[in-house]
């Protein structure tokens, strides 16, 4: 299996005319896309893709709100917050998909925030991941049909922490539901530290499988971690049964090993219902710790 990449850190002005899809920073002020190891900057975040090409690198985007997206094609990018929270990717999707897509060897995206991100089919996401490697650290994926959505790469690794999903979901396509993580058929996902909030539809965590709603759905089994998270189910949630599912619809994943620690979960407040935190169906040896549990939820159920 492919390794991981590194885990993520703590972590001349021109006077230019108002263009369709250029950043509200760019517009009269300096190119806000900067490589990194050159140096160089750009007005253009796919032109700081580009310049980039099959290496490694870094863009450092800045503060501000940039209507633009990009599709990365090969090499490993670090796309990094100038700020962490102040530099935005809103709307504008590439290939009718997403703020980044990214298809090459892999890429991490440091305290950036994805907004408002919605698209014919559905589908509309912060970070489309086709192919490769990613790691996501203190980011923010804000009122959109997804928030990351992802192909399959069995080779391949995802690690997210210390990030945050808000707003985000939707059950209104013919397609099917959208989810803030819609995960494929990828090696390992990693998610710790990390806030889901708002939900409009479909799950907060989905790795393959068919549809249900929970609030992070395994339907096939799987290996990993979830940790350090905060679960808040909200009022009109639609199946409200369990907030982690695993094994819902088949077994074909083995689950031994499945890691559920150091988290909180409860209800928004003047919720009151049962539910249960861990629902298996798979029979699997799931390994449970520190979870602060809400009242009207139950650790774990044998379903």
């Amino acid at each position: 299996m492919a390794r991981l990449l590194a885990k993520p850190a703590l972590l001349a002005a021109a006077a230019l005319c108002a263009l369709p899809g250029m950043s509200a920073y760019a517009q009269g002020r300096a190119q806000p896309f900067t490589v990194v190891e050159t140096g160089k900057t750009y007005l253009k975040l796919q032109d700081a893709v580009n310049a980039i090409g099959d290496r490694r690198g870094t863009i450092r985007v800045a503060n501000g709100t940039h209507r633009q997206c990009a599709v990365q094609s090969q090499g490993v990018i670090t796309y990094i917050a100038a700020e962490a929270g102040k530099a935005v990717l809103a709307g504008a999707a590439c290939e009718g998909k997403a703020g980044l897509v990214l298809r090459g060897i892999g890429a991490e995206v440091r305290g950036l925030t994805f907004a408002g991100y919605q698209v014919p089919d559905g589908n509309g996401a912060g970070i489309r991941l086709e192919r490769g490697q990613l790691n996501v650290a203190y980011a923010r994926f804000l009122d959109s049909q997804q928030g990351i959505l992802t192909a399959n790469d069995p080779t391949s690794q995802i690690y997210i922490i210390r990030s945050t999903f808000s707003g985000l979901g939707t059950c209104e396509n013919s397609a099917g539901c959208a989810h803030s993580i819609y995960i494929g058929d990828y090696g390992k996902l990693t998610v710790l530290e990390s806030r889901f909030e708002r939900g409009r539809g479909g799950h907060y965590v989905k790795a393959r499988g068919v549809q249900t709603n929970y609030m992070i759905d395994l339907p096939a089994g799987a290996v990993g971690s979830i940790a350090n998270n905060w679960f808040v189910q909200g009022e009109s949630k639609e199946n409200y049964s369990a907030f982690i599912a695993v094994g819902a619809e088949e077994s074909i994943h083995n689950s031994d090993g499945l890691r559920v620690v150091n988290n909180e979960a409860r209800f928004v407040p003047g919720v009151r219902r049962n539910s249960a935190f861990v629902a298996d169906w798979t029979g699997a040896s799931v390994q449970m710790a520190n979870n602060r549990l809400a009242a009207g939820l139950t650790r774990y159920e044998r379903r």
